[in-house]
């Protein structure tokens, strides 16, 4: 399938569910998921893979076993292009909010974290990561990642990138609200070109966070 925009009542459909989070309104509006909103991002990351890679097209389902939240449905459709969980990663979704597109690394296992505080706090690693953030902060994007509130344990506070180094996610984004450019082939340019900007930063992830060896813990 050729991606030529999301469809019409992409949006609309989101707009409903997050009034209607059920399965009843599901099963009712399922075809119009399908034929507007996840034919299209497979497409979207289908045209993007020589460039990027494989992607893939996340689940619909959100998983609500540890949460107080216990609504079926996820409010977005999201894809990713990713090295790994958390070792950098290109992202793009769909929602109420309309496009949103991101590159970093979304979540870092114990090691990846030791990894990337340790590189952050070296000066040539650490400052190419500033470098790379004020540049794309320069171009409209807004960083991004949970932090703690104190520095980490054994870090020195007055270090001069220390609200860095309180990042336990670091990524940037940037949001596109609904226009007639998402229901149009121009998405496609958007994202890609979006996706060009972030590279080095995925790089970096990449490069400096890299894959878990010990794995995700809830």
């Amino acid at each position: 399938m050729e991606f030529t925009g999301f469809g019409e009542h992409a949006i609309d459909f989101y707009d409903g569910l997050v009034a209607d989070n059920s399965k009843a309104y599901w099963d009712d509006n399922k075809h119009v998921y399908q034929r507007d909103v996840r034919a299209p991002m497979e497409a979207l990351l289908a045209a993007m893979e020589p460039e990027f890679g494989k992607g893939k097209v996340f689940r619909p389902y959100r998983d609500v076993r540890f949460s107080k939240d216990k609504t079926p449905y996820k409010d977005h459709c999201g894809g990713v292009v990713e090295l790994g969980r958390g070792g950098g990663a290109h992202y793009v979704q769909i929602g109420t909010e309309g496009l949103f597109v991101a590159g970093g690394s979304f979540a870092m296992a114990s090691d990846q974290l030791a990894r990337y505080r340790e590189s952050v706090a070296d000066d040539v690693r650490g400052r190419a990561l500033e470098k790379l953030l004020a540049k794309l902060e320069r171009a409209g994007w807004e960083l991004r990642g949970d932090k703690l509130k104190r520095a980490p344990r054994g870090l020195d506070p007055e270090h001069p990138r220390i609200e860095l180094l309180k990042h336990k996610r670091v990524y940037v984004a940037k949001v596109w609200p609904p226009d007639d450019v998402l229901h149009e082939p121009g998405c496609l340019d958007r994202v890609r070109e979006a996706w060009r900007q972030v590279t080095p930063l995925v790089d970096w992830c990449a490069d400096h966070i890299g894959l878990t060896e010990v794995g995700f813990r809830r």
